[in-house]
């Protein structure tokens, strides 16, 4: 019986080994070079773990450099916003001071109107100026009327039915130079604007009326000129 267990013992052994030999066999491989990559393997998983690693670290990286480059691109853009917005205010400076540059006498340098977060108000900004080589005082009255479509149908406000720090028809008009008129208004709901009309009434140092019809149109900033 003993000499029968130990031959069972000799056969299962011999099977195994068989075995194995079979399949290392079948997949084109000896057995010692498959316990080489057995070891080897968890070397292999440790330095896939690191590069993985390191291919994060470089993607964060790589994202933080590029959001310090746009905000570099940001900065650099706000500064040649501002030295265009320096240029032009220099430039209007300089048509009023230097004959020839701008009409001479009294005149309106465009209306500017820009949108505000609450639905239906909007700041509203004009400037009179005057060239001449000796400037005088200017001293007159300014009117703003907003035209425009209610239920098809053309209707009209004075400023002073829109805006609520202007208590009558008439801004008062005081300048040597120029004079930024600015503040805002709040158009009636189902009221299409169009455009706006300005009457400046000039009593000296010398009288004379100027009209102008501005178109109704948004922008997203006001220029830099009088301020």
């Amino acid at each position: 019986m003993l000499a029968a267990t130990l031959c069972a013992a000799l056969l299962l052994g011999l099977g195994i080994y068989l075995g194995q030999r079979a399949a290392y066999s079948g997949m084109g491989m000896d057995p010692e070079r498959y316990r080489e990559l057995e070891r080897a393997l968890p070397q292999a998983r440790q330095q896939i773990a690191d590069l993985e690693r390191q291919l994060g670290a470089a993607n964060t990286r790589h994202e933080v450099d590029r959001a310090a480059l746009e905000m570099v691109r940001q900065d650099l853009a706000r500064q040649r916003e501002q030295i265009a917005d320096l240029d032009e205010g220099l430039r209007f400076y300089r048509s009023l001071m230097a004959p020839g540059e701008i009409a001479q006498g009294f005149s309106l340098r465009g209306l500017e109107l820009m949108a505000r977060e609450t639905p239906g108000r909007y700041a509203y900004r004009l400037v009179a100026q005057q060239e001449a080589r000796k400037h005088e005082v200017v001293r007159g009255t300014l009117r703003l009327e907003v035209l425009g479509l209610a239920d098809g149908q053309p209707v009209s406000y004075p400023l002073s039915e829109l805006a609520r720090d202007v208590e009558n028809g008439d801004i008062p008009l005081r300048f040597r130079y120029f004079q930024a008129i600015e503040g805002e208004l709040e158009l009636p709901e189902d009221f299409e604007p169009q455009a706006v009309e300005v009457l400046a009434a000039v009593s000296s140092p010398r009288r004379l009326e100027v009209r102008e019809s501005y178109p109704w149109q948004l922008q997203e900033k006001f220029t830099h000129v009088g301020k």
